[in-house]
Order: C-alpha cells, then structure tokens, then sequence
C-alpha cells in the first residue's frame, strides 16, 4: 500500500493544494495544470450558507478550508495523520514550508499559504477512518469526499452511511477517477461493469443527482513527471 506518512507524498499534496499553477505545471502544456481541481470540487455545492461540513479524505485541507467560507464549522478528517498535521499546522500559522523536486536530489523551497477569504477559526481537523466515523457523525448540511471512493477498502460500506451523515435535505459532492487497486480495494468489492452506472445504482434511492461532470487533476512527481487523472465529480441532495 502507498505511503501515504512519507515526506514524498505529503510535498507532491502540498503542491497540488497550495502550489500555483507554474509549479503544479511548469511546461507549455500548462493549461492542464491551470485548472484548480482541489478548489474546483467545492464548487459544485449549491451556492448558500449552512451549519455544518464534512471534508473526507481531507488530505492537507485546502477543501476544507474553502468550505469555511459559507459554513459555520468545517469537520476534515484524513487517514494520514502527517496530512494532518501539515493542516493543522496551516490553520495555525496561515503557511508551511515545503519542497518541490526538481530531478533526483535537487529541490527547491516553497511555502503553502492559506486560501484567500477562508475562516480557519471555523475549521478543526482529525485523522481518521472514513469507514469507521464516530456514532455521532450525524446531521451534516454538506459532505465533500474528493478522490476518496476508490481508495477505501469497502466503497459501498461508505456509500451506504452517506444518508446517516447528512441531514434533511443535505448534500454531497463525490469526485473520483474510479482507479480500482488491489493495494487499495479488494478485488470482490470492485463494482461489477461501468462504474459511473454502478455509482448512480448505489446513490439513486435516497439520494437526487444535481449536476455531474468530468475534471482533470495533475499530481506532480518531480519536473518531468506527473500524473494526469480525469475524476467523476456529481453533486447529489438526500431526497426528504
């Protein structure tokens, strides 16, 4: 299983939260690395004011910061718990030094800064297991799992607890490639054909679909190397 305690990682999210977009994607097809994914994904909430959010699979806690700005309390929770600590070190200081690699051995310096316009005081952040969230976990207005769903061991064990999380009338916005891995996800527990069609299967019965869209992410290894990935984001509200 990936590493996700390793300095390596927890730099490569940095960057893909707080970077700006030269960093995130330093060539001539830099239009890729202009699209914000991480701050798209929040977007797709409907536009109003609520009580309480949810941010799974949190990571360094960008989402969960900019979820500050139209909510009164922003719950993150990741399993890593250095993305944790970086968020938290975030929250706290308003930045965080990390590094970018270059090639081999060669780095260079940058520094995460918080988002404009975002309400750290409203955000508290926890490591943890999306598949194991606490009894109390009920009554959220907003639950946001970006890239989460395909990196859980049971994917519709979390589907089946997203109405239990949300109260009357709340949302939920799911972004995920659908990279199924066995270092991730057991092979039996793998949707069965298409899974945009299985997704909407699982979702339909208690849940309404607002909006669904396809978006781009890049992941940047170091100065010649990234990863290019293309997530299924869909809205959907808990019918009442």
């Amino acid at each position: 299983m990936q590493d996700y305690e390793s300095d390596k990682l927890l730099n490569e999210y940095l960057l893909m939260h707080y970077g700006t977009s030269e960093e995130r994607m330093p060539w001539v097809i830099g239009g890729l690395g202009a699209l914000d994914f991480v701050s798209r994904t929040v977007e797709f909430f409907t536009a109003k004011r609520v009580r309480l959010s949810l941010d799974l699979g949190c990571a360094v806690g960008r989402s969960s910061f900019l979820l500050s700005k139209t909510s009164e309390k922003v719950i993150g929770i990741d399993f890593s718990q250095s993305f944790i600590d970086a968020a938290n070190t975030l929250k706290e200081r308003g930045s965080l030094a990390y590094q970018i690699q270059e090639e081999g051995d060669r780095y260079t310096e940058s520094e995460a800064l918080l988002p404009d316009g975002v309400k750290p005081e409203r955000v508290s952040f926890a490591q943890g297991d999306a598949l194991a969230l606490p009894e109390g976990f009920k009554g959220f207005d907003r639950v946001h799992a970006s890239n989460l769903l395909c990196r859980l061991p049971d994917p519709k064990a979390f589907l089946d607890r997203l109405p239990d999380l949300l109260g009357e009338g709340g949302e939920v916005v799911l972004a995920t490639p659908f990279s199924w891995l066995e270092q991730y996800t057991p092979r039996d527990k793998w949707p069965e054909g298409d899974s945009w069609e299985w997704l909407q299967e699982q979702m339909r019965e208690r849940f309404e679909l607002i909006h669904e869209t396809d978006e781009s992410f890049i992941i940047r290894e170091h100065g010649r190397k990234f990863q290019l990935g293309v997530s299924k984001i869909s809205a959907w509200r808990k019918r009442r």
